[in-house]
């Protein structure tokens, strides 16, 4: 039986949802799943209560106040000092950006290989020091086969490409690991946040509602917002919408954009760039309302209302409206 370390990512006082694919995913290996916390931003028994539930068996709390903050190369050398310590088969983190940047460090100082964004862990990766892995690149639109041969196999594991399932697990046992990091990794620490808003965020929202060029304006954006704001969800757009100035950034899906896995992602006017759909393509399902049959997100989509938008996101949230009254 293989020892497993999954890399756990927080974000503020809570454990990301990335983590729980992660560990859904590691939970294919025949072994002891480990996971490294680090710092004490989050408190130790909701962790271990949480990270329980998905199956983790142990979880250890990398001490040290460099760690309290988040910072790059200190999280890498801590989990770099926690391989050292613990000697895991298998090192395993969501492919996130802060993921993937983590286990990149921590492979660079342990002079170990590393393969990002693979859309499964095969049950050989916790036996074999040879194993065949799939992972995706260019942005989701090539899987590349591997072949990874190390005594220490470090994967991420592609963001949303598992999904989260709770193993029911109970609380994990919690460990404190005080580790030595010099002080020169301070120098990459966020060291202020700002709230943009609160509530649910394009990321986790259950239903987005997209908007492409053909919606026109920031104005005409009015009819998405109000179906969002029904449905308690977000508006997302397309990168020709921010490039135009009609939604900030942080709206845009896509490849340089967030990556959504709503329950149902509505894509009014948008043609489906392969940009746009490596970030909208981990939705459970999708309605595309174009004017054009053959557009690139009508043949993805599992839905297709063929009309104007101006038209039919209107009679949309009329009609959301009437069912909730």
């Amino acid at each position: 039986m293989a020892d497993i370390l999954i890399l756990a990512e927080t974000e503020g006082d809570d454990i990301v949802d990335a983590t729980l694919e992660a560990l859904t995913a590691a939970r294919s290996l025949d072994g002891d799943l480990h996971v490294l916390l680090c710092g004490d931003a989050v408190d130790e028994d909701a962790a271990a209560e949480k990270l329980g539930a998905y199956g983790a068996d142990t979880v250890h709390v990398a001490e040290h106040d460099l760690l309290n903050v988040f910072g790059t190369e200190a999280w890498g050398q801590a989990l770099a000092l926690a391989i050292e310590e613990l000697t895991p088969d298998v090192v395993v983190a969501s492919g996130t950006s802060k993921g993937n940047e983590i286990l990149a460090i921590a492979a660079a100082r342990l002079d170990l290989p590393f393969v990002a964004n693979c859309i499964s862990l095969p049950s050989e990766l916790a036996d074999d020091t040879d194993v065949e892995l799939t992972r995706v690149q260019w942005g989701g639109s090539l899987l590349e086969d591997a072949t990874l041969s190390s005594d220490t196999r470090i994967v991420s594991v592609g963001h949303h490409a598992v999904e989260a399932e709770s193993a029911d697990g109970p609380a994990a046992d919690v460990q404190t690991m005080p580790v030595e990091i010099d002080e020169l990794y301070a120098r990459t620490q966020v060291v202020g946040r700002e709230m943009a808003e609160a509530g649910v965020t394009l990321a986790t929202a259950p239903i987005v509602f997209g908007g492409g060029r053909a919606v026109g304006s920031v104005e005409a954006f009015a009819p998405l917002e109000e179906c969002a704001e029904l449905m308690g969800g977000r508006v997302g757009c397309s990168r020709a919408v921010t490039n135009n100035g009609w939604r900030p950034h942080r709206d845009q899906v896509g490849q340089t954009g967030t990556r959504i896995a709503p329950e149902l992602y509505v894509a009014s006017g948008i043609s489906g760039a392969i940009q746009h759909w490596v970030g909208a393509m981990a939705s459970k399902k999708i309605l595309a309302i174009n004017t054009d049959a053959e557009a690139n997100m009508v043949v993805k989509a599992d839905y297709f209302v063929e009309g104007d938008l101006h038209t039919v996101i209107p009679a949309v949230a009329e009609e959301i409206k009437r069912r909730k009254s």
